[in-house]
């Protein structure tokens, strides 16, 4: 893991959750740190939960900051510690984690395709009472001619303990070049619990009888709904910078969570 030069921060940027306590906990560093513009600062502090680093990434992927969250949400698997003091000191001891996003291709019955891009997991789920029928090639060769299930999803090692690790899937370690195809609820074949697959693969899921089972496929946030087939592979071209201190790595939270029961 890399580090940010062991110099205090001086342009810190932040942005909170609509929470009480994230816009108290906001209110208080900006009065203490100032409050820069994110696309003048050097690191953005983004003050909540998951939730909202997963947007703070997804909303300033484009001007390649690094962004350090401080837990002030329900849930902060990659949050710190919250603490206001000696923060520009903290920030420049922060040890850097580099993660890439998915990007999913989906297809429409039209014709026409969009994008989006996923940092924890591309996910298809069933629209309707009936389960989805799926068909899964990875590399052009197909390995799954059908998967009756209510969705299938594929996630990175970031992602790897969010939504795939309540179906059921592996947690993978954050330096790991591997991905996570994982099955929701599978029907056929019963036993099939999914497979692990180099970063650098690429996995098409054709939807099957998609008139009669509507399938939608999401990307973290955005749902596209009524999706013929999804193409879903790792985008190395964007590079996203998580920072934590020292201690308290990525690597080392999805370590620790391999052993919680």
């Amino acid at each position: 893991m890399a580090s940010t030069p062991n110099i205090a921060v001086r342009k810190i940027a932040f942005v909170a959750s609509g929470a009480p306590e994230a816009e108290q906990a906001l209110a208080r560093l900006s009065k203490l740190y100032g409050n820069a513009a994110p696309e003048d600062a050097e690191i953005i502090v983004a003050l909540g939960g998951d939730g909202l680093m997963l947007q703070t990434l997804h909303r300033f992927m484009g001007i390649h900051i690094p962004i350090y969250g401080m837990n002030r949400g329900s849930v902060g698997f990659l949050m710190n510690e919250y603490r206001e003091e000696e923060l520009p000191e903290r920030l420049g001891r922060a040890k850097v984690n580099m993660i890439h996003p998915l990007r999913m291709q989906a297809l429409f019955a039209d014709g026409t395709r969009k994008d989006a891009l996923a940092i924890n997991e591309v996910h298809l789920f069933r629209l309707s009472h009936q389960a989805a029928r799926l068909r899964l090639t990875v590399d052009g060769l197909v390995r799954l001619e059908e998967l009756i299930c209510d969705g299938v999803l594929v996630a990175t090692p970031a992602g790897s303990t969010a939504y795939n690790l309540s179906v059921h899937g592996p947690i993978l370690p954050i330096n790991a070049s591997m991905l996570a195809l994982t099955p929701i609820s599978p029907f056929r074949p019963r036993h099939w619990r999914g497979a692990l697959l180099p970063s650098s693969a690429k996995v098409t899921i054709d939807v099957l009888e998609s008139n009669k089972r509507p399938v939608s496929a999401v990307a973290d946030h955005d749902e596209f709904r009524n999706v013929l087939s999804v193409d879903v592979a790792e985008e190395r071209g964007i590079g996203l910078r998580l920072l934590f201190d020292p201690g308290h790595e990525l690597h080392d939270r999805i370590l620790a969570e391999q052993f919680r029961y």
